[in-house]
């Protein structure tokens, strides 16, 4: 018999905290941590802990879904970071969206006793309630293989995509993609309102058609489908992920993505609520 790891979720928001249910579901010893106070937590109160430290004393396995590199920084180095007691995680996992960039920083960063995967996850919260989240990782093989039964507890889709920074490589570039439909299907929808075209039929027609996209496909099961442009939203998300690309592609000026990226980012903060 197996025995499974304790694993920590540090940032249990929308997405962290049903991963670290499904965890717990699964049969792993899971706790979390987030900058809220416990009792926002609901059942899961009991198993929060005070400080990114003490999550880091009591479990090897620390997977990070906080919102960006600045929190990422924070989480590990800060004065009650993970890497401020006596005690470091044996694994660590990103999973928030960062540039790959910031991935080879952080292996420089972290003591070399930590194993470090990138694991950014692709859906949105109804899927990461219900477990079927998609996974891009990069990291050592072996690494990888100890932590899959806890990504097979959280997602249906596990890519396995090569060395360290490669998970975090194809995430930026699939959510230029997933950024600049969002976009588009907002504009499009407006524009069947303004002719009289309902969108609910435009919507069924497409996802059969060539105009069929993930976000178009799954509009009412997105919570922050209607939102318009917030820096602490969704859609501000949405914005921060495309600069990861800007970062990534820094190199390649002559890139005409870097531009195309520019003009999302234009249009997402033109974004209205609905």
């Amino acid at each position: 018999m197996t025995i499974k790891p304790t694993i920590g979720v540090a940032g249990c928001g929308e997405m962290g905290l049903p991963m670290a249910k499904n965890l717990l579901q699964s049969g792993f010893n899971v706790y979390g941590y987030d900058v809220r106070p416990a009792e926002e937590f609901g059942n899961f109160a009991d198993r929060m802990l005070e400080t990114a430290r003490a999550l880091a004393a009591k479990c090897p396995v620390v997977i990070s879904v906080v919102r960006d590199w600045p929190q990422t920084e924070e989480l590990c180095f800060g004065s009650d970071g993970l890497f401020a007691g006596d005690s470091y995680p044996e694994t660590l996992v990103i999973s928030s969206t960062l540039s790959p960039k910031m991935i080879t920083n952080l292996r420089k960063a972290v003591p070399a006793g930590t194993q470090l995967i990138d694991a950014p996850m692709s859906g949105a919260p109804f899927r990461a309630e219900e477990g079927t989240l998609t996974f891009m990782l990069g990291g050592e093989p072996d690494v990888i293989s100890t932590a899959m039964p806890a990504f097979n507890a959280m997602g249906n889709e596990i890519n396995y995509l090569g060395p360290l920074g490669q998970g975090m490589m194809c995430k930026v570039l699939n959510n230029m993609l997933a950024a600049s439909s969002v976009v588009a299907v907002r504009e499009i929808l407006n524009a069947a309102d303004a002719l009289g075209f309902p969108r609910d039929r435009l919507l069924e027609v497409a996802s059969s058609s060539s105009g069929g996209t993930w976000f178009g496909d799954n509009l009412d099961k997105i919570s922050w489908a209607k939102e318009g442009y917030s820096m602490i939203n969704t859609i501000g998300i949405l914005e921060k992920d495309v600069n990861a690309l800007i970062d990534t592609t820094a190199d390649f000026p002559e890139l005409r993505i870097n531009e195309f990226a520019r003009s999302v980012i234009a249009e997402l903060r033109n974004l209205p609520e609905e």
